[in-house]
């Protein structure tokens, strides 16, 4: 840029998968560092801004959309912002995925936009790594038996970082509201990982003698019941109220990613019970940094019930949205555009 021109990388949703953007082998271990460089407060994090279009319950109707931005230090360095919509109607009304955004990256020495990509794998992808590396802390490490609620996008990237943590898993249980898309999620997922992957008739059935079980749905009623719950389980909370508050306090370890972005959130079932004055700062037993940074411990014994729940991070969109800018332009991958020949004022 030192004759004042200005260029950007465009990553096609084609051209981030081409980068890797699939690959849970690079997605599970960079988040792990995250985790463990916002433990160190070596970021900056604001609060998700959320557009939307009424209270609280529109969101599961009309949709919405979240701003994400995010600074992150250590081995990383990256800058940038996530923005990313939410509809829920998008697959029935519109033939179209209900979740889609776009990362903008800035270099982080300059803060002039170095790319723009598309931004709904990578979120896909670092969610389901979320549950990765929490699975990886709390799960125990012979799980054999994984249930999931809901059979949509992000399930399956949930399954992939599971089984990239818990190779041991033979059998996969899911359930969906509907049910060819359990069915064809079944057969999808069994042919992609070699499991046992079996569609059921109801919740109860997904997580019924599993070992480890994640719910990712766009629900606003409780599914996950506290008479569900069984000594050793490691539960892994991705949306928003899925669970039943006494199911929460029945867990032996309750751990967030941030419990500030949860509360600042607000529609996660911890956070709707703190709203309620109905538990405080202390019902949570550690941030998943804490654990990865070795400060508090992960799972100690095989009977205990470990509860995870993830509102999300946009460091974390920006770290893997860099990842994969690096890998891209090593790679010639991507279009280049050009933001300005010369700046109109200095």
């Amino acid at each position: 840029m030192a004759d004042g021109a200005c260029n950007i990388l465009f990553l096609s949703q084609e051209d981030v998968i081409r980068a890797g953007g699939l690959d849970m082998g690079i997605a599970v271990p960079l988040m792990e560092q995250v985790y463990l460089t916002h433990y160190r407060k070596d970021c900056v994090l604001p609060g998700k801004c959320v557009l939307r279009w009424g209270d609280g319950d529109s969101e599961w109707t009309r949709g919405r959309i979240n701003a994400m931005p995010g600074s992150i230090g250590g081995d990383i360095q990256a800058v940038g912002i996530k923005w990313i919509a939410s509809s829920p109607q998008n697959p029935f009304r519109h033939g179209l995925p209900r979740a889609s955004a776009v990362i903008v990256l800035n270099d982080p020495e300059t803060l002039v936009p170095v790319a723009v990509m598309d931004g709904t794998v990578i979120s896909a992808v670092r969610t389901g790594a979320n549950t990765g590396v929490a699975a990886k802390y709390l799960a125990r490490a012979d799980a054999k038996v994984a249930g999931l609620i809901g059979a949509g996008v992000q399930n399956r990237t949930q399954l992939a970082a599971l089984l990239q943590v818990l190779p041991g898993i033979e059998e996969v249980r899911v359930f969906d509201l509907a049910p060819e898309r359990r069915r064809q999620f079944a057969r999808d997922m069994a042919d992609k990982t070699g499991r046992r992957v079996v569609a059921v008739e109801s919740a109860r059935a997904a997580v019924d003698g599993a070992d480890v079980y994640v719910t990712a749905t766009s629900t606003s009623t409780p599914i996950i019941r506290a008479d569900w719950l069984v000594p050793g389980v490691f539960y892994s909370h991705v949306g928003s109220h899925e669970c039943e508050f006494e199911a929460i306090m029945r867990m032996d370890k309750r751990v967030v990613d941030d419990w500030e972005q949860i509360k600042h959130r607000g529609v996660e079932s911890l956070a709707i019970m703190h709203a309620r004055g109905m538990v405080d700062d202390s019902a949570i037993t550690a941030e998943i940094g804490a654990i990865v940074a070795g400060a508090r411990p992960g799972r100690e014994n095989g009977e205990e019930m470990i509860y995870f729940n993830t509102v999300g991070l946009g460091i974390q969109d920006v770290a893997l949205g860099a990842v994969i800018y690096r890998r891209a332009r090593d790679m010639g991958v991507g279009t280049k555009l050009r933001l300005w020949e010369k700046a109109f004022a200095m």
